[in-house]
Parts: structure tokens; sequence; C-alpha cells
């Protein structure tokens, strides 16, 4: 029999939870969409809203709903290789390649790079960078105190200090709202949906379940249904926090526009506006806001990683992976915040779409009786768009010509894919493919039954 949980502890897991998806991502993103949004601003949020905490809501409650015990266990109702290809590469990909070196290079450009004078940025981000990957060694190598030092302290914290700012940007705001830049004038809604995709928490939504279930399951909910219950009530407490958070940031960001002007990031936003009201108190309160959930951000995922390819390597010490994530996440940060950005989008063009398929098709399964064939069917068609579509963004980062086998492949999607131009462009094959395939599964179960 299950254990009921406290409301306490359910608070403490969201918490958790909400430090975990809480990185400088988090800010930046919102803070630029609300001054290039302006007036529409609130069409662009709902929009980032569905992606920026509707997607990892839905990636949580797929964990828990699948009855997986891991990401790689869900992905092989694909196939065995598949699941093992799909699941690590979303590990390097929210881990020591992008996700990972981002948390420690946006926290030194927010936190640390406006405090020190000209010609010291590489000799700073080195020096910040040993000491921030340092601290995230340190806190990982003991993961079983995630709970008590995530969940009971750092969450509270930055809480309390976001908070303070963003009361007073509603109590007194920068300025007036203005008119909203040229790609937020028309679909502001489709804008903002795209632009969640950036923060990447779908992506980890599907690691930090696995987090969040064990956590459940060591706190006496074992059932299938418990642990859904008990998901859905943790991820409930991180994605509101996440939403209010969102909407203030993004409102900071449109009234900020008069004041300060447009920034191409987020983060000059967010310095100024601390440094507007609280002065240089206010800056530092935003470094430490900054510190800290890329911080806990880094623990979380040096730790995911760690834990996921010692199991597929078992060999290899669980130590002896987080050290050489650390080092290597270290390397990348330090080719600068630009670099890793620039060549991370492609590759989330590439997979987005693969993990929201994956989730669709984790709680439509039961209607198709799990066949494997619907599995198989919509991942060939959303690999069909994705890699194309991540293909021809990195071209387009690398300001290099499409190869030549790419154009008729794009014009035909362009023309015949619904959707394309926003970059849905896999939906309704995929939703036409389920419909298609699910019936065949049906109709050949059936006869097969009637043939017994």
């Amino acid at each position: 029999m299950d254990k009921k949980l406290s409301l306490s502890a359910y608070s403490v897991i969201g918490l958790m939870l909400f430090a975990l998806f809480f990185g400088a991502g988090n800010l930046i993103f919102p803070a630029t969409l609300g001054q290039n949004a302006g007036t529409n601003v609130w069409l662009a949020v709902a929009g980032f809203l569905l992606t920026g905490i509707g997607l990892p809501f839905l990636g949580i409650l797929a964990m828990g709903y699948s009855g997986s015990r891991s990401l790689q266990d869900l992905a092989s109702r694909i196939h065995p290789v598949y699941g093992v290809i799909f699941t690590a590469l979303l590990y390097l990909t929210i881990g020591p390649l992008f996700a990972i070196p981002r948390t420690g290079a946006v926290s030194y450009d927010i936190g640390v790079a406006p405090f020190l004078g000209a010609g010291h940025e590489q000799i700073g981000l080195i020096v910040f960078t040993i000491i921030f990957f340092a601290i995230t060694l340190w806190l990982s190598l003991n993961p079983s105190k995630m709970v008590d030092r995530i969940g009971k302290l750092l969450s509270p914290a930055i809480l309390v200090l976001l908070g303070t700012l963003l009361v007073m940007v509603i109590v007194n705001p920068l300025g007036s709202i203005q008119a909203p830049q040229d790609s937020y004038a028309n679909g502001a809604f489709m804008k903002g949906f795209t632009e969640g995709y950036n923060t990447m928490d779908a992506l980890a939504s599907l690691v930090f379940g696995i987090i969040v279930i064990d956590i459940i399951r060591k706190m006496g909910v074992t059932s299938t249904r418990g642990i859904l219950k008990a998901t859905a009530k943790s991820g409930a407490v991180a994605t509101v926090l996440l939403g209010m958070i969102y909407v203030g940031v993004a409102y900071l960001g449109a009234t900020s526009t008069e004041m300060f002007g447009l920034f191409d990031t987020g983060g000059p936003v967010l310095t100024n506006t601390a440094a507007y009201y609280f002065g240089t108190f206010g800056t530092l309160m935003m470094a430490v806001i900054i510190f800290l959930a890329c911080l806990t951000t880094s623990i979380g995922l040096i730790t995911a990683c760690g834990e996921y390819f010692h199991s597929l390597f078992p060999k290899v010490s669980y130590k002896l992976f987080i050290i050489g994530f650390s080092t290597f996440s270290f390397i990348i940060a330090n080719f600068g915040l630009s670099n890793i950005i620039t060549y991370s989008i492609p590759v989330l063009m590439f997979l987005y779409p693969l993990a929201i398929v994956l989730i669709i098709l984790t709680f439509a399964s039961p209607l198709f009786k799990h066949s494997r064939m619907v599995y198989v069917s919509a991942t060939v068609v959303t690999l069909m768009v994705s890699s194309i579509d991540g293909l021809k963004t990195l071209c387009t980062s690398l300001n290099m010509e499409y190869f030549d086998w790419m154009k008729p492949v794009i014009s035909f999607y362009e023309n015949y894919l619904p959707f394309y131009e926003q970059g849905l462009g896999w939906l309704i094959p995929v939703l036409i493919v389920m419909v298609i395939t699910g019936i065949l599964a049906y109709v050949r179960k059936a006869s097969l039954a009637y043939s017994q």
C-alpha cells in the first residue's frame, strides 16, 4: 500500500524540480520576448507558457504514466537501438555538450562580467568557470542529498530574490509598453510558442521526471497510479512557480524598452533593471540569482548524466563520469555563450520534435494497444522532417548555402506541410500516421484474435 505524502513533501519535491528546471535561460528568454513582443506581450507569453511549462509538465507526467524505469526504457518501445541512441543524444544535449556549459557561461556573462574591466573577460571566464564547475562537481558527488540541498535551501533563495525584483517592477514599472517588433507584430502567439523551445525544459523533463519518480518511490509510493498522482502534484508546484516567473519577467522586459532600448539578449535587461531599482546592490542581487539558478540546473544535469552513462557503461564509475562531464563542460563553456547557443539550436530543432512525439505516443499508447508499428511509423515521419530542419538551421547558423539535395525537400515541405514555417511541419503528418497505423494495428489484432 502506498504511503500518503504530506503537502510539505510535495512542496519540497516541487521546489527541487523547479530548481532543476530553472536556469539562467529561463530568465533571459522571457525578458527578450517581453522586449520584442511589446503590446503583444500577453499573446506571446501565452504561447511561451505552452512550450515553456506545458510541455515539461507533460514530459514529467509521461514518465510517471508510462511506468518506465528510465527514458531509454520508454524510447525502446520504438526499438532498443533507437532507445539507446536517442537517450544518449538527449543526455549529451542537455548535458556536457550544450546545457551544462551554458549554465556556466550565462552565469558569468550576467553575474560576473559587469563587474570586470575591459580586457579581462577571457581570464575572468576561465577563473569563474573553474570555480563554478568545481562547486557543481562537489555537490554532484553525493546526489542522495539533492532534495535537502536544492529543495530546502537554494530554491527558496532564488524565489525570494527574484520575487523582490518583480514586485518592484509591478509596483513601479520602468516605462510604458512599446509597439511590437516585426517578428511579433503578426503571429505573436506562435512566435512565443517556438521561443519556449529555447529553455530545453521539455527535453530535460524526460530526465528530471525519473529523478522525481525515484524520490517518490523512496518515500513509500510504489504503485503506478500513486506515482502518477504524486508526480502531477509535485510537477504542478514547479510549473506554477515557473509560470509566475515567466509572466513577471516578460512584463519586466516589455516595460524596460522605453527606459533602456532593445537588447540582443535578456541578460542586460535584467542587470540594468536590477541596477535601476537597487543600484549596486541590485546588480549583486541579480548576480546571486543567476549564480544560484545556473548552479542548481548544472548540479541536476551533471548528476542525471553521470547516473545514466554509468548505467550504460557500469564498468566506468559514476564519480569518473561526473568528473569527466564537469571538465568537458568547463572547456566548452570557455568557447563563449554565443558559440554554445549557435551550435545548440540545430540540435534542438532535430531533437525537440522527437521528444514531443514520444510524449504524445506515451499518452496515446493505450488507444492503439501499445503497437510498436505506431511508435515506429510516427517516429520515422518525425525524423524525416526534424532532420531536415536541423540541417537547415545548421546551414543558416554557419552562413552556408543549403546542400543541393536539400533544396527540393525544403521546397516540398514549405509548400505542402501545414505549420512548417512555424517549426511544426511534423505535427499533422505524425497525427495522420498515428491514426492510420493505429487503425491497422487494431484491425490486425482483431483478425488474429478472430482466427484463433
